[in-house]
């Protein structure tokens, strides 16, 4: 028999033997002799549980200031928007910024590399998905 016949047929028996391994099954455990008889459901009405106060209710958690997966725009101030999946920056309405490039709308989109322009138009294939969704054009 060559070698490669007999790794082969020796892999084949290994790997068929891996697959006949199989757990015991549990045993169930023997049931117990009743040495009492058991107990009856007592009629008597139970004690009721003093109220506990309701906790009050935590704030809502604020939005993350940065995004675990894009970096922030450098400088200037920004906070993540998850659902839009950009950094809104402060202080400059409908701007927005992902992956070193500006968005910005205004009756339609542009983008940049900075957030002063030069701006170049673009449409709504040119802007991350969520922004689109969005601003629904």
């Amino acid at each position: 028999m060559t070698a490669i016949a007999r790794i082969t047929l020796l892999s084949m028996v290994l790997g068929l033997s891996a697959c006949a391994v199989q757990r015991p099954e549990p045993r169930p455990l023997p049931p117990i002799p009743p040495s009492q008889p058991s107990p009856t459901p007592s009629t008597s009405p139970t004690p009721s549980k003093p109220s506990i106060p309701a906790k009050p209710a935590k704030p809502a958690k604020p939005l993350p200031r940065t995004s675990a997966s894009f970096a922030p725009p450098p400088g200037g101030d920004s906070h993540w928007d998850p659902k839009l999946g950009v950094y809104v920056l402060d202080g400059q309405p409908n701007t927005f910024y992902r992956q070193r490039t500006y968005y910005r709308w205004d009756n339609g989109w542009g983008r940049s590399i900075s957030p002063n322009g030069p701006w170049e138009e673009t449409d709504i294939h040119g802007v991350p998905g969520g922004l689109g969704r969005q601003f629904g054009q």
